[in-house]
Formats: C-alpha cells, sequence, structure tokens
C-alpha cells in the first residue's frame, strides 16, 4: 500500500491535528491507548507532575505466549516544540496538509509519524501473529520536548520499581540524514554544563594594585582548559569537547575593574569519560591556577551506547529489506529520551524519518517514506519477537 491514504498516513494526521505543545498531550496517547487495547494491549495512564503542569505518560504492554521471552519496546514522545511564529507557516501547523509529495505539520517528522507507524506496524503484526513469542510495549511521554523531568525518566524508574526490564527497545526519533533508513542512532553523547564565578576585587582601573582582576586571574586556566584533550573517544564517540557559552565581567564601566567573573560552559562527553573525572579534571587545572572560585554543575544527560547486536542488526536488516538503504550507526546529535531507557534495558537504538526539517517552520516528511517507515518497525518485530 502506498503512503496515500493509507492507516499510518491517516493515523499521523489525525496526531497532528492534535496541538500538543509540550507538555500537553492533547489526547494522543488516548487515541493512542485505544487503538493499543483493541489488539490486546494492557494499558496503564502514568500521569507525573505537578497539577497545572502535568506530564502525560502511557504504559502498554502486549505478553506474548513464552514465558521469559523477549520484551521488545516502541518509545517515542507525543508532544510537540512551539510552532514559532503562525503567519510564517505556509499552512496552519496542526492542520495536517498534504503538498507537493509530503506531510506538512508539527510533528509530522518529530515525532507523530514514528508514533502512527509504530502503532500501525504492531496492528498488523498482531493481526498476522497474533500467539507471538515475544512481548511489545510502548512508553510514550509528553515531556521530551520540555524539561525531561517528569516523563520518560518516571516511567522508567516506575518500571524499575516493579522489576520490569526491556530487552530492545527502539524510540523513534526522525535519525535519517538524506533519506529513510540512511542513519541508527546506537548511542547518544552526555551534556554536562557548569557555571563559573570567579571571585576577584573590584577596584579603580588606575589604581589595579588595590584591586585583583578575576578575568586575569581566570585567563591561564581558560588557555589551559581550551587546550585539554579531555579524552581520545571511542569506537562509536569523537573526543569529549569542551566549550565556553558565556563570558560575563564588568560593570559597563571603562574604568573599573570588575569583582568576578562569570563563565558558562558545557561539556559533550561520551562513555569514554564520567562527569566525575571531567569535575575532577576542571577543579584541577583551577586549583593549579590558584582561581578563587565558586562552580556550580548541571548534568543535562549521561552518555548511552548500544554496541552492535541483535537489535541494531534486526534493524539494519529490516531496512534494507523495505527500502534498499544499507543504514550505518551514529552517534552524533544532542541528547534522548534513550539516555533513560538505556538505564532498565539491553539495547536502546533510535531510528525514524528523515530530519531536516524538525522544529522548523513546514515541518514535513515525504508520503512516499511512510509506509516503508511502519514496514521497517514491523520487520524488527517479525525478527525479534515472532
Amino acid at each position: 500500500m502506498s503512503g496515500v491514504d493509507s492507516p499510518t498516513l491517516a493515523l499521523a494526521e489525525r496526531l497532528i491535528a492534535r496541538p500538543s505543545v509540550t507538555p500537553d498531550d492533547a489526547g494522543c496517547q488516548a487515541l493512542i491507548a485505544e487503538r493499543l487495547a483493541a489488539i490486546g494491549f494492557e494499558c496503564t495512564r502514568l500521569p507525573f507532575g505537578p497539577d497545572g503542569a502535568r506530564v502525560d505518560n502511557l504504559w502498554a504492554v502486549k505478553r506474548g505466549r513464552a514465558e521469559g521471552g523477549p520484551l521488545i519496546a516502541f518509545a517515542g514522545h507525543t508532544d510537540v516544540v512551539p510552532t514559532g511564529p503562525l503567519e510564517r507557516w505556509t499552512s496552519d501547523p496542526f492542520v495536517p496538509t498534504r503538498r507537493d509529495g509530503f506531510l506538512y505539520g508539527r510533528g509530522a517528522a518529530d515525532m507523530k509519524s514514528s508514533i502512527a507507524a509504530m502503532v500501525v506496524a504492531s496492528e498488523e503484526f498482531v493481526g498476522e501473529h497474533p500467539d507471538h513469542a515475544g512481548s511489545i510495549a510502548f512508553l510514550l511521554t509528553s515531556d521530551e520536548e520540555g524539561p525531561s523531568i517528569d516523563g520518560t525518566v518516571r516511567v522508567c524508574e516506575w518500571l524499575r520499581e516493579r522489576s520490569i526490564r526491556l530487552d530492545h527497545c527502539i524510540v523513534g526519533e526522525p535519525t535519517s540524514v538524506q533519506r529513510l533508513g540512511d542513519t541508527i542512532k546506537n548511542g547518544r553523547r552526555g551534556s554536562l554544563s557548569a557555571r563559573l564565578t570567579v571571585r576577584g576585587v573590584q577596584g579603580h582601573i588606575a589604581y589595579p594594585h588595590l584591586a585583583n582582576n578575576p578575568i586575569h586571574a581566570f585567563a591561564p586556566a581558560l588557555a589551559e582548559l581550551a587546550a585539554i584533550e579531555w579524552d581520545a573517544g571511542n569506537a562509536y564517540f569523537p573526543p569529549a569537547s569542551w566549550q565556553v557559552s558565556n563570558l560575563h565581567a564588568g560593570t559597563g564601566a571603562t574604568n573599573v575593574i570588575p569583582g568576578e567573573l562569570v563563565v558558562d560552559f558545557n561539556f559533550r562527553f561520551s562513555t569514554a569519560s564520567t562527569p566525575e573525572v571531567l569535575k575532577a579534571r576542571v577543579e584541577h587545572v583551577l586549583k593549579e591556577h590558584a582561581v578563587e572560585h565558586d562552580i556550580a554543575w548541571t548534568l543535562g544527560g549521561e552518555p548511552f551506547l548500544t554496541e552492535r547486536g541483535p537489535l541494531s542488526e534486526a534493524l539494519a536488516a529490516s531496512i534494507a529489506e523495505h527500502t534498499g538503504v544499507r543504514t550505518e550507526l551514529s552517534t552524533t546529535g544532542g541528547t534522548s529520551d534513550g539516555r533513560f531507557i538505556a538505564k532498565i534495558c539491553r539495547e536502546v537504538v533510535e531510528f525514524g524519518p528523515v530530519n531536516e526539517t524538525i522544529h522548523k517552520l513546514d515541518e514535513r516528511i515525504e508520503l512516499a517514506s511512510l509506509e516503508p517507515l511502519k514496514n521497517v518497525y514491523r520487520g524488527a518485530l517479525e525478527r525479534l519477537v515472532r
């Protein structure tokens, strides 16, 4: 069946039509739960967060006949980023529109089409194999595009408390670059940020002996930090990167030595390093240069890595079968909810449509890619839980 008027397209359009700007789910998960319950899934709604800022989460599972058989989960998010200026969209972002071979709308690529494809793939698979051996699950949240506090991380805690572990998980992030199937993400770098406050003594610029310039005090340490090779990376990740994003000091006057310097910086790091080691090395450099300071650290996300194995091989084989593309494993890009799922799952990878227009005006997905996307997900089920 082509992408036009297919069940996958119809469901994607119904999801896009719901204005689920983070953290609002706008009824997406209720629609999905209804579809999954109809084919035997046990659906559990898991709202977390304070009143007025509730995050909707869904855990749905269909158990297989084989006790101890593999459990594969499809994971994703029903929330989308804000639209930006509506007048700059060619068509209403929450009115799914077919135009020039594409489906337009907020969430078309990130990631409502993936979720639709996962649901329809599961419907087809269960219809063909009602007595399948392994178990199938869905883990969905409306807090991926937001602070990611009451979403997937909380669901994973809930699952851990019940001793539920996953064998395989496919996150439907838009990973393809040039064409559907060219890239699977088998890991992501971690993000570690800090705000460093260097203490000095404010004074008149004509009397430097009566002041202590924090910019001058920090400069040698800055040069050393910028030159450090933090690690060598590994077979899947590039070396860790340390970058200053903001640096501020001064009162605005040209004749005043500032009393403090505030520096914001960030590490993007792989499994070749740990947050503890990176923090310790920064502190060592600051101590070596006698920099008087305070520092506040924020761990935005830990790295995760799934080495080549049954999940990536099954997905790659399915991609080759249904798209003719030879896929590549990659760990590029920012963080994702895979970092939380990796703590309770043996294998986590991300796979989805072309990411060229995600978070942009006129977000879109190629209509012709919808059925192959669904077929790739179904092919993974055929290879792993049949």
